[in-house]
């Protein structure tokens, strides 16, 4: 039976007994219009609704006396008893229909009245999580702890040494928050060599202070084009090209006493460029000029700035006062191998590309690759022209796009990668060419394509630009078409390519790299990790 048939069916007492005396008094003397049946009627099904007046059993017994005979019997015989007293009302109302039982929902089906979807409570807790937005992982906290304790330290100076791809721009910026938050107002002066890491790090701290900061403080931006105030710098972080504050210098000494009189803590990213001289001057005339002196914290994946040269990454060492911190992880001889297993870092595959060179090097070009800290550029320009080697090369990246998305390619010099990302344009893929030459514009458009997580087949080809400050977790494979003589730098290529799961990329990575008979090469990351330790030791 229909709930509003059966409400049609109240009378005044009925109708006074579902909504009370009390209310029916008030509403007479608001306006006895009010009051009629019908607009009665209606204020019931609102205020009281349906489902609750049959769930109390008082107006559930009210709403039973106004059943016509036979749907009273039929209730009963629905509800499973018989007119077990001459009075089926009386039997109706004596029936025990428990809340949530089957009688219940059966009184429901009867009238046609949805039962409302109830939501299970959850048990509240006395225990409740609240996240960090801007959280290490334990091994990036154990970090920080130790170059704390070192910055505060007779020396204050110190070296975070983690592996490439885990996390240390994140644990650096945990380490300048609390230094900020313990020293006001002060000036933290973070150091990088290329526009690419300034701009990351610059994105990167208005990320971490604005989860981790106490006040507002300034972000002061000194690298290409951009120029600063010098009276102005008081609280906050410069981010500043190395270059860019090296030329300041030189044009006037008073803008580094000013920087060093204002700062508390110097930061340089790619600490192994820290004994350059052009750099090393600044960083003494930041770091001695001013007393107390300001801490020195430099970053870095390879603490040294050599493969072969043992005196100058001696140098190195001796800067940072022999003070290193590194992640070391119980059960594990090498940290890269923790960072894979708990899925910070791809599990990389390692595997060289041979080919039949077209290119003959003599004794004259041995003797330049010896003499020379790096490949000479000779060499390299001779590379890159080999048809040969080229096709080897074009091969492999087409075979790389059957299993990944996002491949990076480090090419020789900058013809070559403008070369070989012609070459597979015109083969069908969407590859580019990003270097040095690049308009700027067109280069930031390019990234932030490569950057969008899409199912189609993306390739970079670049020289000289991409091996630092270029994040994309996404990349699953790299082919190292460049040969060089540093391990820091074979460890930066290798790096752009080996994110794992947990920060946003790979469970694995695939690594190319062309053996070119004759020139140095690396075999992996881990290689590259442990390479320096005796010279800290």
């Amino acid at each position: 039976m229909n709930f509003n048939n059966l409400l049609s069916r109240a009378d005044d007492t009925a109708l006074q007994d579902l909504l009370g005396a009390d209310l029916i008094r008030l509403i007479l003397l608001l306006d006895s219009k009010l009051a009629t049946p019908q607009h009665l009627r209606k204020l019931i099904i609102s205020y009281r609704t349906p489902y609750c007046l049959l769930s109390s059993k008082d107006t559930r017994n009210i709403l039973f006396d106004l059943l016509p005979v036979n749907q009273a019997k039929l209730l009963l015989q629905v509800l499973g008893s018989g007119c077990v007293q001459n009075d089926i009302y009386v039997s109706l109302k004596n029936i025990n229909i428990r809340k949530g039982s089957d009688k219940e929902k059966a009184i429901f089906d009867f009238f046609e009245i949805s039962l409302p979807i109830i939501t299970t409570e959850e048990e509240k807790s006395s225990v409740s999580q609240s996240n960090a937005q801007y959280s290490l992982f334990s091994h990036q906290r154990y970090a920080s702890r130790k170059v704390n304790n070192l910055l505060e330290s007779n020396t204050k100076r110190v070296v975070l040494h983690m592996p490439t791809g885990s996390g240390k721009t994140r644990t650096a910026m945990n380490i300048i928050a609390d230094h900020l938050r313990k020293n006001e107002p002060t000036l933290v002066i973070w150091l990088a060599h290329s526009e690419e890491l300034c701009e990351q790090a610059a994105s990167e701290f208005e990320k971490a202070w604005g989860s981790l900061g106490n006040r507002s403080v300034d972000i002061f931006r000194f690298w290409g084009d951009r120029s600063i105030d010098i009276d102005n710098i008081k609280d906050g972080i410069l981010i500043g090209g190395l270059s860019k504050v090296y030329s300041a210098t030189k044009n006037s000494l008073n803008f580094i006493i000013t920087l060093s009189n204002r700062t508390s803590l110097v930061v340089i990213d790619e600490a192994h460029s820290a004994i350059a001289e052009t750099y090393k001057l600044i960083l003494d005339a930041l770091v001695i000029m001013r007393h107390p002196n300001p801490a020195l914290l430099g970053l870095t994946a390879t603490p040294g700035r050599t493969w072969a040269d043992i005196h100058v990454d001696e140098q190195l060492s001796s800067f940072f006062s022999r003070q290193k911190v590194t992640l070391d992880i119980e059960g594990y001889a090498n940290p890269v191998d923790y960072l894979v297993d708990q899925q910070y870092l791809a599990k990389a595959i390692y595997k060289p590309l041979f080919y039949e060179s077209g290119t003959n090097f003599n004794d004259s070009d041995l003797i330049k690759i010896q003499e020379n800290f790096d490949v000479p550029d000779s060499i390299l320009d001779c590379l890159a022209e080999d048809e040969k080697r080229n096709l080897a090369i074009v091969s492999s990246i087409e075979i790389l796009t059957k299993s990944h998305q996002r491949i990076i390619v480090f090419s020789t010099t900058v013809k070559h990668s403008d070369l070989l990302a012609a070459i597979l344009q015109l083969r069908g893929y969407r590859a580019y060419s990003v270097t040095g030459k690049t308009d700027k514009n067109l280069r930031k458009n390019i990234i932030n394509n490569f950057k969008e997580k899409t199912d189609d087949i993306q390739i970079i080809c670049n020289f000289g630009v991409l091996t630092t400050g270029f994040d994309v977790p996404i990349i699953s494979a790299a082919l190292i078409a460049r040969p060089t003589k540093s391990l820091v730098l074979y460890s930066q290529m290798v790096g752009r390519a080996i994110r794992g799961r947990k920060a946003g990329g790979n469970e694995t990575a695939e690594i190319i790299t062309v053996v070119d008979h004759s020139l140095p090469g690396f075999g992996s990351v881990a290689e590259a990790f442990n390479n320096w330790e005796d010279i800290w030791a």
